[in-house]
């Protein structure tokens, strides 16, 4: 699949839709009075937290597992994650019966690795960098022979995120603008893909750590820059760009905007007590941009997906 670059194309996302939606949960929208007040914007927040295995990242999984033909998937899947993505894969494969192998950072966090051992995947743990990941994870391959599900990278995996915005849009009377956070990019990707198409008017714009900014640099630069092992309290976003997601970063993301640690602290806190949901911290950095960037959203309707709520309840990040 990868020898020449393969961008996957709305038709694409419209039959991984029909292909998943036996598996993964229609996931609702959530609005608050008081965070529409305290922005001046009207958010609908799109809770993929709610999903079984607690993030959007199954929408992906599920369509690369149940796309897998007879013969390949006795071999089952294989991927590196530092969460969510090996979850979700986990998961996937476990409904469809077949093995799925996992490289995690040994700094995941154990919420984590647990959940992605209770739906029966096997984890082998690496060091905390892009570098180690990818070199760990070729060992693994070679043993397994498993079909190779990158947590972004893959048309795949792009096509089934881009189900979240389809249901969005279905789920509101139009948006202005649309949000998620921004890592490898996989959930940017699939909201360019399906809002390109569905919503053209529809402007995408991307939220990131200022302490895992690559995305943003990335973007200003016109060119993919990639850090090898940055740190951040929203740790699903610590992964670069790769050619697949740079292609649709690059040409339909409106903006990528960033907010530090303590705003993000103080959005997932707001988000927790206003919304009442769980959710992770990379969950929280599109609302803390938005609180940082008032008047570019004032008065406009903001579609923000909430990627994953899949927390260490022993490591909150206001209690560290």
């Amino acid at each position: 699949m990868d020898g020449q670059m393969y961008i996957p194309t709305y038709q694409d996302m419209l039959e991984a839709h029909d292909r998943i939606k036996p598996h993964i949960r229609r996931t609702p929208i959530r609005t608050s009075a008081y965070l529409n007040e305290l922005t001046g914007a009207e958010l609908f927040f799109k809770c993929e937290n709610f999903q079984e295995p607690g993030a959007f990242k199954v929408r992906g999984a599920t369509n690369a597992v149940f796309g897998l033909d007879e013969e390949q998937a006795k071999k089952g899947v294989a991927t590196h994650s530092s969460g969510n993505h090996a979850s979700c894969l986990s998961y996937a494969a476990m409904l469809r019966g077949i093995p799925c192998n996992v490289v995690m950072p040994s700094t995941a966090p154990q919420a984590k690795k647990d959940t992605v051992r209770r739906y029966g995947g096997n984890i082998t743990e690496c060091e905390p960098s892009t570098t180690s990941r990818e070199a760990t994870f070729a060992e693994v391959q070679a043993k397994t022979g498993g079909d190779f599900v990158h947590p972004y990278n893959d048309p795949r995996v792009i096509a089934g995120q881009g189900t979240c915005a389809r249901e969005m849009m279905e789920q509101t009377d139009g948006i202005d603008i649309a949000m998620a956070p921004i890592g490898g990019g996989g959930m940017v990707s699939g909201t360019c893909l399906t809002l390109s198409t569905l919503a053209p008017e529809v402007q995408i714009i991307a939220a990131e750590p200022e302490q895992a900014d690559d995305a943003m640099r990335s973007f200003k630069a016109g060119y993919i820059i990639a850090d090898d092992a940055p740190k951040t309290i929203a740790d699903g976003l610590l992964v670069p760009l790769k050619e697949r997601t740079w292609h649709f970063v690059s040409n339909h993301v409106t903006d990528i905007l960033t907010a530090s640690e303590e705003e993000i602290i103080d959005a997932m806190k707001l988000t927790w007590k206003h919304l009442r949901i769980v959710m992770e911290p990379s969950s929280a950095v599109p609302l803390a941009t938005i609180l940082k960037n008032k008047e570019r959203f004032a008065g406009k309707r903001v579609g923000v997906i909430i990627t994953g709520g899949n927390v260490d309840l022993d490591k909150l990040p206001w209690t560290l």
